[in-house]
């Protein structure tokens, strides 16, 4: 049985090489992988190598020209394979340079030997076949030895065993030049049998390598999918925290303590203009969450409804102005949402608020050398008078304020920006000025 290429075990290693072949370059059609293309080209080069037994005497003629072409181009499919198994490029950075020449140099041997079989003969490019496969069989040994050496994981170990497998029962077929086939066929085989084993067996532990890989694979993108949504939910959790933070929750706080003033007191007509106002600013202010920046524009109108519903908080009320230059575009000037309420709220409770008679706070907004001028001016108590009171530290400055700066400072990445608070109080007037000072872009 083992004497005859048409037999049954020959056939079936043969069709299983086969079936391995379209497998994996099926494999290759729909993930692009390197990996599978070039093992597909080695079953392939495999399995036509080992039909060259069964094929008619005409054939056989041209198998000639081929026979070893197609081995040559095997086994730099091979080397290119081990390349991509291995991750020889960052792996083995110095050896892969010889698996890149070894894999041109078998590529280029093709043609040559179809150029000896032409001019020489087949009996020539046998003899010509013995010193190259030599080389070859001394070039993989070694290259096993470093691959064990350098790359410790059970890929290379599997990998190197396989590799071992085919180098070893081919070469016993190889043996068949130097003793001659007669040894072979008084044991009750034929010299090849040893080829077909090897290539089984190695392919079979290949395929297994790759299944492992897959499942590497696989497992990787589970991980990854699991360290996204993770991710996922921190920046959700970071966005719930900025929102949060974007607003006072003394604001908040007194804002429905507010309400519920105004339905003690029965002044459900101020209640519900007050909800209703107070709604919009919320429902504002989650729109723009979504983006880390807004416009002026935009800052400028939660401002004024923000400053809306202080004006209906405060007893007595005051007067908010707002004075912006005509020259600037303020649909085009970056800034961090909500970046003046920190300073409003500061003038209204840390200012007018502890101030009789007229209150007012004026905001001016103007264009001064490439920069732009934001100035929150007003008539209270100063912030000098407002420390003593509070009992405030000179590190905290005014509730907010510092925070605000340091988004303004991460926004414009730092480039002169300034944000001077001022007590302007003297003999004549109290009061305090913020001047907030970042680029026109």
């Amino acid at each position: 049985m083992l004497l005859d290429f048409h037999s049954e075990i020959y056939s079936w290693i043969r069709g299983g090489l086969f079936v391995l072949f379209i497998y994996h370059i099926l494999i290759f059609f729909q993930n692009k992988n390197k990996l599978y293309l070039y093992y597909s080209i080695y079953l392939l080069s495999l399995t036509l190598y080992l039909l060259q037994h069964i094929l008619s005497p005409e054939i056989k003629e041209i198998y000639k020209y081929i026979n070893f072409p197609i081995q040559f181009l095997g086994y730099a499919a091979y080397i290119a394979f081990a390349r991509e198994l291995l991750e020889t490029r960052t792996h083995l950075i110095k050896w892969d340079k010889f698996f890149e020449i070894a894999t041109k140099a078998l590529i280029v041997l093709a043609p040559i030997f179809i150029l000896i079989q032409l001019f020489f003969g087949y009996h020539f490019q046998t003899k010509a076949f013995e010193i190259v496969s030599i080389l070859l069989s001394a070039f993989s040994l070694y290259s096993f030895y470093i691959i064990l050496k350098n790359i410790k994981d059970n890929f290379s170990l599997f990998f190197v065993i396989g590799s071992l497998i085919y180098v070893l029962f081919a070469n016993i077929s190889f043996a068949e030049h130097f003793i001659g086939k007669g040894f072979f066929i008084n044991k009750g085989y034929e010299p090849m049998f040893f080829v077909y084993l090897g290539a089984i067996l190695q392919c079979l532990i290949f395929s297994i390598l790759i299944g492992f890989i897959i499942k590497r694979v696989e497992q990787k993108s589970k991980n990854a999918e699991v360290r996204l949504a993770v991710k996922l939910k921190e920046m959700e959790e970071l966005k719930m925290t900025a929102l949060q933070s974007q607003m006072n929750p003394h604001f908040l706080f007194n804002s429905l303590n507010s309400i519920n003033n105004f339905v003690l007191k029965n002044e459900v007509e101020k209640a519900s203009d007050y909800i209703t106002k107070f709604s919009r600013l919320i429902r504002v202010i989650l729109n723009s969450s979504s983006s880390p920046i807004s416009t002026l524009s935009e800052e400028l109108g939660i401002l004024a409804l923000y400053v809306k519903l202080e004006q209906m908080r405060v007893t007595g009320g005051f007067n908010y102005v707002v004075n912006i230059d005509e020259s600037l575009n303020l649909e085009r000037i970056k800034v961090p949402p909500m970046f003046l309420q920190p300073f409003i709220e500061n003038a209204i409770w840390h200012g007018i608020m502890k101030k009789e008679g007229d209150k007012f706070i004026e905001l001016t907004i103007k264009e001064d050398n490439g920069y732009v001028l934001c100035v929150v001016l007003d008539n209270g108590i100063g912030i000098n008078k407002a420390k003593e009171l509070s009992h405030m530290s000179q590190k905290r400055k005014f509730f907010g304020a510092k925070a605000t700066e340091n988004r303004i400072r991460m926004l414009y990445q730092n480039k002169a920006v300034q944000v001077i608070t001022k007590d302007i109080s003297d003999e004549t007037r109290t009061g305090t000025q913020v001047t907030i000072k970042f680029p026109l872009k």
